[in-house]
């Protein structure tokens, strides 16, 4: 999977690494071995996992922000 190819754009300029190292990290936790010969489905598992993990992080981000406002 070369980023390189990619149309998305990453909001965090050098956040591409730990994108990466989570990526590889899910897909290990998923048994899938990722890169070209491997379906759609098993990437899209990873991809969904992924996009889940991040809005947990930026919602408990959000709610330690709020907590702390009050």
């Amino acid at each position: 999977m070369n980023s390189k190819n990619s149309k998305n754009r990453l909001v965090v300029p050098g956040a591409q690494n730990a994108i990466d190292q989570m990526k590889y990290e899910i897909a290990n936790e998923f048994g899938v071995n990722l890169g070209p010969d491997a379906t759609s489905r098993a990437n899209g598992s990873v991809g969904g996992e992924i996009t889940k993990r991040l809005v947990e992080m930026g919602q408990n981000q959000m709610a330690g922000r709020q907590s702390q406002n009050r």
